[in-house]
């Protein structure tokens, strides 16, 4: 008996068969994985090949081993009791397909929260609860609709790395049948006489033609299903045109060699699909490296504070963080790496992680997970692991703090594309409509030519390597953006928004004085601790100017952005801040920044700031001046005004009293008038404004201060450069425009020898790569000049 096989896994259906759709299934899984594919129009799915969610063979029992906890945790992210995250390595991944299905885990399973697919990476991150649904359960999932993660527990990061290597295989087999086409054609180019044609023509013919096919409907497959996919989607891709040449060239040799009209043209269509693979991949390599560079040696340059085996803290690179260090994390600050609650109350926010924002208490004892930010005073943890920066930078691409904007440029080199390919198609058809009037036998080659010379390949690249590159020699600088977008986006500002503590100011120079009723050393204990906990500017450089006093635990730390720090410590209640907060009074009229500081309602005094400006500020205001609308807001009172006005260009903004929420607006009504806003700030009250501005920049000073609704961080030490930043990314959507413009001079001197009949398409498929090589050595060496400027 023939055995029914299941349409979703190619399973046997002999014991429970299902019929759905005049299809068979093995299961209701494999069904069920087939309705969601046809209700979202992808049932394309089953094109690639046979059997594409086929169950892997043994799986039953094969990951008995994730049911061991200790193991499990391996393999996890994050676990904060219910909640956790997997990033799982899948070999398989490669379409939109993969990736629909592997984004909508949760429809197959409602006990999985989310999924979200890195695909270059291949990877899936999975976000589960863990009271509901087990890793292996996940795991088992995945595996059954064909996509088995790879698991190393050795040494889980070797898997993650591991390469793709189909695009290898594909260029192998292309090259090889493109060598031994070109070799069997000899005898035809040089008209070889008597034996060969009586004997062994046919057969050489036939031989092409059975070495075509793999190049056709394997190393060239993917030009065919994209187009397909474009087509479908009611867009005309870059990779049409390809796979109507090859299409074309095929079939059009397969009938010359049936009906014996000649030997076809399977020497230009091996050799089109090896010449276009080659030119993928450079592409792909060049990229590759690019990513490479980009993952190890962007990193955030935050400082964390360690405390050292005899007590005292210092700040460290978060790079320099070791297992076993103990760190002191204050308010407010990222929890930069795994570890153990030891000392304080957590209150720790993951919406960094997960997207929930939920706060997580936490006691002595229990773990930490790198990417929370603590909401309730200080705490102090053991380092469980060192610091991973690239899943850091992870975290900070994360979509769920992606600004919901499109980018501009990306819009226009698509469009570009589009367009083009459009023009492509009709001057291929016109061309050999001319042809086939008035030389038929050039018609064929015409058309094939026109449409493999003219494809807008080198116009996609322009972009993507153009800023894939600026994203790296920023980062060299001490500059890190959150992704190529940003360069763009920086660009096009008009509008520049500075905060002014903090940011034109530096706490590392500032000089305090104090006025009132002098504290007792009780009193100046439950100061200091109450400023040890907290990262605000201003109490970073009151902590560090009281001294050496004891330091207490304190209890009920409350702080309030734009206002002020409440603490509870030994039945005595502190507050600190503004006049406002501290005084119930308007102190807006005078003429210092000042810190004011009452004990159970009796107020004692306040610490008054003398600022201390960053080096450079003057002349980097004087060389935006011409170019930008400037301001400066400011939280503090007006006792600046009068050294701005003296030191700013005339035309600047200064705006004073601003609560986070008016700096919100200033940037929100700027941007009502069309206008480019950036917005510098150093990440605390300025968040709001951060995250609403076009480009949010948060400096950076030794404090682990971190907002995710930033677009980059800037070191503090080159705050000077910020208009040598921008200048660079000007020049570098000008190097995009050039190579548009470079692109398309190709286009029209390649489609001018097309169409007049003297390019063959084997040449053209030459031309192509070379072109696209040519645009990226352009982009590479055009942004690496504008790097060497910088510096």
């Amino acid at each position: 008996m023939k055995s029914t096989q299941c349409y979703h896994c190619g399973d046997s259906c002999d014991d429970n068969l299902i019929k759905f759709d005049e299809k068979s299934f093995c299961c209701n899984g494999c069904k069920t994985v087939y309705e969601i594919f046809s209700e979202n129009d992808l049932t394309c799915y089953y094109n690639f090949q046979d059997n594409p969610g086929a169950i892997p063979i043994e799986i039953q029992g094969k990951y008995d081993f994730l049911d061991t906890a200790e193991i499990a945790e391996k393999l996890l992210d994050f676990n904060d009791g219910n909640t956790q995250i997997a990033t799982l390595y899948i070999p398989h991944i490669h379409c939109s397909s993969c990736i629909w299905i592997l984004e909508n885990l949760h429809k197959l399973n409602d006990k999985i929260s989310s999924s979200q697919v890195d695909f270059p990476k291949k990877q899936v991150r999975v976000t589960f609860n863990s009271d509901k649904i087990t890793l292996k359960e996940i795991v088992l999932l995945i595996s059954s609709i064909g996509y088995e993660p790879y698991i190393s527990l050795d040494d889980y990061e070797g898997g993650k790395k591991a390469v793709d290597r189909s695009l290898i295989y594909k260029l192998g087999i292309a090259g090889f049948a493109f060598g031994n086409v070109m070799f069997l054609s000899f005898p035809e180019y040089f008209e070889v006489d008597g034996f060969w044609i009586e004997k062994y023509k046919t057969l050489f013919r036939w031989l092409m033609f059975a070495f075509s096919l793999p190049v056709v409907f394997y190393a060239g497959q993917g030009y065919f299903v994209s187009a397909y996919k474009g087509l479908r989607s009611k867009i005309l891709n870059i990779d049409v045109p390809i796979a109507l040449g090859i299409f074309v060239l095929f079939v059009r040799s397969t009938v010359e060699i049936i009906f014996d009209l000649g030997t076809g043209f399977f020497d230009s269509l091996t050799g089109l699909v090896f010449f276009l693979l080659l030119g993928k991949f450079f592409q792909q390599k060049t990229y590759n490296f690019l990513s490479f560079e980009r993952d190890y040696k962007s990193y955030f340059p935050i400082a964390v504070t360690r405390i050292t085996s005899k007590g005292k803290e210092e700040n460290v690179a978060i790079y320099d963080i070791e297992k076993g260090d103990r760190l002191l994390i204050r308010n407010q600050e990222l929890i930069p790496t795994d570890g153990i609650l030891i000392n304080g109350t957590a209150d720790i926010d993951y919406s960094f992680v997960t997207g929930e924002a939920e706060p997580v208490s936490k006691k002595s004892g229990d773990k930490l997970f790198a990417g929370g930010k603590q909401l309730s005073g200080i705490i102090e943890m053991e380092v469980l692991a060192s610091v991973s920066q690239s899943y850091l930078t992870q975290l900070w691409s994360n979509d769920v703090f992606n600004k919901d904007s499109i980018s501009p440029f990306k819009t226009i080199t698509d469009t570009i594309s589009k367009n083009f390919t459009i023009l492509v198609l009709l001057v291929a058809f016109l061309s050999t409509f001319f042809w086939l009037f008035f030389d038929a036998s050039k018609a064929l080659n015409v058309f094939t030519a026109v449409l493999i010379i003219a494809c807008p390949c080198a116009i996609a690249l322009a972009a993507p390597f153009t800023l894939g590159n600026m994203l790296r020699i920023f980062g060299k600088e001490k500059f890190y953006l959150k992704n190529a977008t940003v360069v763009e986006q920086l660009a096009a500002i008009d509008s520049i928004i500075f905060d002014k503590t903090g940011t034109l100011t530096t706490h590392k120079e500032n000089t305090i004085s104090y006025d009132g009723i002098l504290l007792n050393d009780l009193e100046k204990s439950i100061l200091k601790s109450s400023l040890r906990a907290s990262n605000h500017p201003l109490s970073r450089t009151l902590y560090n100017s009281l001294g050496e006093v004891e330091v207490l635990a304190i209890s009920d730390f409350k702080e309030i952005v734009g206002k002020g720090i409440e603490v509870s410590c030994k039945d005595v209640k502190l507050k600190l801040g503004s006049s406002s907060y501290v005084k119930n009074t308007d102190d807006s009229s005078a003429l210092d920044t000042s810190v004011y500081v009452s004990f159970n309602e009796v107020y004692k005094g306040k610490f008054t700031f003398k600022n201390s400006y960053r080096e450079g500020v003057k002349p980097l205001f004087e060389s935006l001046k011409k170019g930008y609308d400037l301001a400066v807001v400011s939280g503090d009172n007006e006792g600046e005004r009068v050294y701005l006005e003296e030191n700013l260009p005339k035309d600047t903004k200064l705006l004073f009293n601003q609560k986070p929420e008016d700096k919100l607006d200033v940037v929100a009504g700027l941007q009502q008038k069309d206008q480019k806003v950036m917005m510098i700030g150093d990440g605390l009250n300025d968040a709001g404004a951060l995250a609403k501005s076009d480009v949010g920049i948060a400096l950076s000073e030794n404090i682990n201060v971190f907002s995710p609704a930033c677009d980059g961080i800037l070191d503090a030490s080159k705050f000077n450069k910020i208009g040598t930043y921008i200048k660079a990314s000007k020049k570098a959507i000008k190097v995009i425009k050039y190579s548009f413009m470079l692109s398309l001079c190709y286009n029209v001197i390649g489609l001018y020898f097309a169409v007049t009949g003297q390019l063959i398409p084997v040449m053209a498929a030459i031309l192509m790569p070379l072109s696209s090589i040519s645009i990226v050595v352009f982009t590479t060496i055009s942004t690496n000049l504008i790097g060497n400027k910088i510096k």
